[in-house]
């Protein structure tokens, strides 16, 4: 499956961005997925993650409350919604599908897209 995360930019502390990233090449319902974000120098990160149905989500207390994964099946698309930006929170963000019910660490992650940077500042 081939992935392209888009709808990275400038945000102002506070601000609000939504990514989402297209699915090709394969099945998308099968997949579970993810978002994972590497922010300059610094190791990825893993910031949400979705069941194939979109029933079941999970993130970590970085991001808890703040940020919100969801799926389109029918569009092939999933979305990470970004709430109450901070400027700890610019990275690129990649997409990302596995094969388990929930990946919740990197490593369970199959096919990656190629990022899309979100820069948070005043």
């Amino acid at each position: 499956v081939q992935l392209q995360a888009s709808g990275g930019g400038l945000v102002q502390p506070g601000g609000s961005v939504r990514l989402s990233c297209a699915a090709s090449g394969g099945t998308f319902s099968v997949y579970s997925m993810g978002w994972v974000r590497q922010a300059p120098g610094k190791e990825r990160e893993f910031v949400a993650s979705i069941s194939r149905s979109g029933g079941v989500t999970y993130y970590p207390d970085s991001v808890k409350g703040r940020f919100t994964i969801s799926r389109d099946n029918a569009k092939n698309t999933v979305y990470l919604q970004m709430t109450s930006l901070k400027p700890e929170d610019t990275a690129v963000y990649y997409c990302a599908s596995g094969s388990i019910v929930l990946p919740t660490r990197i490593n369970q992650y199959d096919y990656w897209g190629q990022g899309t940077l979100v820069t948070v500042s005043s």
